[in-house]
């Protein structure tokens, strides 16, 4: 019924008076059915992977990060005004509760302003709305601390759609991750609620009330890190920090929602496993490196790549962020170069330059731009090792 329903309104704002609509409608059509559409000109390339399944494939992906997400944020609330609860002792309804209390506001104002972005870019250009945003929209409030205004989320998600994707031609076409574009404007801007003394702070309580960003904890593991490593952080232990037991970013806490997310795209073939592991072994690499030559007096050159992996955004940013298809590396031998070198510059950005603790960000970025050129000298060395084997001049 459902289908002869749509079949019946296509022609209406496909051709009728709802023509500049189109794109409305084939949103809701393609939510709820898969295209039944085909190429008309070659080349033709039959793969049951089209656009919809990879972008619902790591909307799956992100489900542990999101649920715990929410439950850890709700909480490090109850934390604040309970010292003395447990994980184990926390009520989980109660927790949930107070997290989406936090988490959907910031849902919410995304899908609005960057689905009404997406939107108004469709109608005037003329084509459909691609799933692409339905990851955007998740990922984007998973890398925000849940005390950030709302108002920042609108202009922050604002900034990336339309900097970070549509200025390039929309989805497929973006040279920059939106959802990191959107955060390293906010970053910049307003560095004090995403990772300064403004983030997670109680008025009420005057104390901690739900934790603070991922720099935070970073900043906070870098000045009272002890000199045996055995407990770098005052209240955060190794095991805590892999579950996720403390304060962060809402989706980015968890080490072990990371790695299931990981095992997900991996499995169902969306998500690179080279830029994966190239990023943890360019990131150990570089870490052992500084450990080799940290002077005394340096403490940040002394942190042991198991911490560096587990403190801050490093596995979500790895897992979600660094393999985006789009402005990731293409070639199997450029995802190599292309995630060590994301790897070792988020090391560099944490240890040489303490006012940014949390590197993946930035190296995300940064080698989001080189993507093309790594991939161009990759293709090129292929040619030539062709044509020395071909024989041609």
């Amino acid at each position: 019924m459902l289908r002869k329903l749509l079949d019946s309104m296509e022609p209406t704002f496909k051709e009728g008076k709802l023509k500049r609509l189109y794109p409305f409608f084939e949103a809701a059509d393609t939510f709820l059915y898969t295209p039944g559409t085909k190429t008309k000109s070659g080349p033709h390339v039959r793969d049951g992977l089209d656009l919809k399944r990879a972008m619902i494939s790591v909307v799956i992906a992100l489900i542990p990060c999101t649920l715990f997400g929410i439950w850890n944020a709700g909480y490090q609330s109850m934390l604040a005004h309970n010292p003395e609860l447990t994980p184990g002792t926390a009520n989980f309804f109660e927790a949930m509760t107070h997290g989406l209390w936090a988490f959907l506001p910031i849902y919410i104002v995304t899908l609005a302003v960057g689905g009404t972005l997406e939107a108004i870019f469709s109608v005037v250009r003329k084509h459909e709305i691609n799933e692409g945003f339905l990851v955007t929209s998740l990922l984007f409030p998973l890398i925000l601390p849940p005390t950030i205004p709302l108002w920042q989320v609108a202009l922050g998600i604002a900034f990336g759609v339309v900097v970070g994707k549509e200025i390039f031609g929309g989805t497929g076409m973006n040279v920059l991750n939106p959802a990191l574009t959107g955060r390293l404007f906010l970053y910049i801007a307003y560095p004090a609620q995403i990772s300064g003394d403004k983030v997670w702070i109680s008025e009420r309580a005057g104390q901690w009330a739900d934790g603070y960003s991922g720099a935070t904890p970073l900043a906070d593991f870098y000045a009272n890190r002890a000199a045996d490593l055995a407990t770098p952080m005052t209240d955060v232990s190794a095991f805590n920090a892999f579950m996720g037991f403390m304060p962060g970013s809402i989706g980015e806490t968890s080490v072990l929602c990371c790695l299931l997310g990981a095992a997900y795209l991996i499995f169902s073939k969306v998500g690179s496993w080279r830029i994966m592991l190239s990023c943890v072994i360019g990131m150990v690499v570089t870490t052992l490196l500084c450990n080799g030559l940290a002077p005394d007096s340096n403490r940040y050159m002394a942190v042991s790549p198991l911490w560096q992996f587990l403190v801050g955004g490093f596995a979500f940013g790895a897992v979600f962020m660094a393999t985006d298809p789009v402005s990731a590396a293409q070639t199997n031998t450029g995802r190599w170069i292309y995630g060590f070198l994301i790897g070792a510059l988020t090391v560099v950005v944490r240890v040489l330059n303490p006012a940014y603790p949390e590197g993946i960000m930035l190296a995300i970025i940064f080698m989001n731009v080189f993507a093309p050129t790594i991939d161009y000298y990759v293709t090129k060395a292929n040619i030539k090792r062709r044509e020395a084997r071909l024989g041609v001049q």
